[in-house]
Parts: C-alpha cells; structure tokens; sequence
C-alpha cells in the first residue's frame, strides 16, 4: 500500500479575527491538520483559529516574515506544508481535491498556486509557491520565498485574496515599507526589492515615491546584465500607470519605446500604454491627431494577446473585456476617419 504523506496548513496571523475563520473553514476539510502561528494579536483571532479546529503556537514580532514563516513550519512539523495568509481563502471546485491528492504523493516537489487578488476595480491573478515539503524553509524579511532546488509543479489550487481592498489597507499601511526600505539598505543592488517597494508604494498612490524606486528597480537590473524576470511585465505595467498619474507622459513613452519587444505578449503593458497615451491626449489636444492611433493600436493589441493569467500581477480583463470597452469609448469620442472598426 502507497504511504501516505500528512499535510498541514501553517498560516502566520496577527489581529486578523475579521478573516481568520473564512480561510481555515475553507482548508479544514482538506488537510490533517491547521497550524496557526500568533504573532502577537489582540483581538480574538486565536480563539477563533481554535474555535474553528486550528492549532496555535505563538512566536514573537521581530519584523521577519521568514523567520515566522520559518518558526510556523517547525511548529506544522508535517511531510505537506501549504503555506496561506489569515486574508486568502480556498476558491475553486477542483482545489479541495488537489489538497486531499498530496496525502498520496511524495514531498519531492515545490507547488504552486493561483492566486487572485481582489483590489478596488477588478482582480489580478499570479503564481506563487506556496505547497512545500516538509523541509523546506523561507529566506527574506519581507516578500519572502522559499529556498530550495526542487521540481516546481503547477497545482489545480486556487487561492482568493482580498489584502488589498481599502478596508484592508489602511491597516497595513506603513508596515510594509518599513521592512521593504530596511531590506533594501542591506540590500541596495536587489533589483526585485526595489520593485517590492514600488509596488507598495503605488498601492497607497504615492507615485512619486514609486517611480523612484521603480527607477531604481530598472538600473540595477540593467547594471546587473540579467535578464527579465517573471514579474518585469508587472513592474512596467505599474511604472506606466504611475508616470501617468505624475503627468509624465512623453517619459513614459520613452520608457514603454524600450519595453515593446520585453513586453510584447502582456496586454497589461499595452493597456498601461494606451492608458498614458489617452490621459496625454486628454492633457494636450493639439497632440490628439497623433496619439489616436497609437491608443487605438496599443488596445486592439491587448485583444490580439488577450488573458494571460500566467504572467504575475496580470489583470483580469485587459486581454478582453476592459479593452473591448475603452476601445468602444474611443470610438464614440473620436471620429475614425477610416480607420477599420
């Protein structure tokens, strides 16, 4: 008879008693067991982890989401760890089933998951790694990933997240750039830290402060001579939108012109593109005539592209749906003079 290999869910929580009880609702049926690690609440989350059939442990705050991460993982102690956040919960008729199949195979892989990010306007879908063998452990203060050299397997789990609605932010507002700007003072030449902290930054509309660490993002990578990396479509995508918002269009022009090959199959480059280029006709005019067509080109492409689920960060609509619209707008706007419909 094949062996059967234990899994347990190991979240890491803090004052998330509004959340905590939707997600291990959703997981119990499909795991041994639920750890939950304490990291210092004072509301009622533990009790409601151990209402809801939790386990829970309690490790000290020493701004180091590895180390509690880490901490969590020893306490689970299981052949299976899948790794979740007190504001995701399990979606999907197919994820449940996914979870109860690890029991029969070997921990000798990393998997992933999908994951959807609720935000105010829409979803944004990614991949991350989140099923580990019993061994693995976590690096990084913040954004922290596993380290390991093992085969990564694409799972049939998806994951729902809404951390990044208003009533959530508010709350987290502050702790993450604290950590993001400590990680990369250690580590200034991190490109992919860089990022982190423009992302946040851009989230709470502080674009000013994004673009410089995007810019930052940008340069490192270039000194380094790397390649792009899974989540450069995102950052570009996001650079674009905030260069809009700054009213910096003819740089972000300059910026997308670099791009077009590296980004060429991501529609949210293209949308982010014609995003900026409307908002620069809107701002001058007399420069509409031109820029029409290169917003009307850079939304018909996004359609020719249409989703890509796959790429991080990727928003949901913007290979269809959200093109197909702005592109109806534009043309009740803007006479077509002959242009194909």
């Amino acid at each position: 008879m094949a062996s059967r290999w234990r899994t347990c869910l190991a979240v890491i929580a803090r004052n998330e008693a509004a959340t905590i009880t939707r997600l291990l609702d959703s997981v119990r049926p499909f795991v041994d067991e639920m750890l939950v690690m304490d990291t210092g609440s004072t509301d009622d989350t533990v009790a409601l982890a151990q209402a809801a059939g939790a386990r829970t442990a309690h490790f000290p705050w020493i701004d180091d989401f590895a180390a509690a991460r880490n901490a969590a993982l020893d306490a689970a102690s299981a052949d299976w760890h899948v790794v979740l956040d007190a504001d995701e919960w399990l979606i999907g008729a197919d994820s449940g089933a996914a979870l109860e199949a690890l029991r029969d195979d070997a921990p000798a892989f990393v998997g992933t998951i999908g994951l959807m990010d609720h935000f105010d306007g829409g979803t944004a879908q990614s991949r991350l790694s989140r099923v580990l063998p019993g061994n693995i452990r976590y690096v990084g203060r913040i954004h922290e990933q596993p380290s390991h050299a093992l085969p990564v397997k694409a799972l049939d789990v998806h994951v729902a997240h809404d951390g990044y609605m208003p009533q959530r932010l508010h709350v987290k507002q502050g702790r993450n750039e604290q950590l993001l700007r400590s990680a990369v003072a250690a580590d200034p030449d991190n490109a992919y830290l860089w990022y982190q902290l423009g992302k946040d930054l851009s989230v709470y509309d502080r674009f000013a402060d994004a673009e410089e660490a995007f810019g930052n993002a940008v340069d490192r990578l270039a000194s380094a001579g790397a390649g792009a990396p899974a989540w450069w479509s995102d950052l570009v995508a996001r650079r674009l939108f905030g260069l809009k918002s700054l009213k910096r269009h003819a740089d972000g022009m300059v910026f997308a012109e670099t791009q077009l090959q590296i980004c060429a199959e991501s529609p949210d480059f293209f949308f982010a593109l014609g995003d900026l280029l409307l908002d620069w006709a809107a701002d001058e005019p007399q420069q509409a005539d031109a820029l029409v067509p290169m917003i009307e080109d850079a939304w018909r492409r996004c359609l020719e592209i249409g989703e890509r689920p796959d790429l991080p960060g990727a928003v949901a609509g913007r290979g269809s749906h959200l093109a197909e619209h702005n592109l109806a707008l534009l043309r009740a706007l803007v006479p077509q003079k002959g242009r194909p419909e």
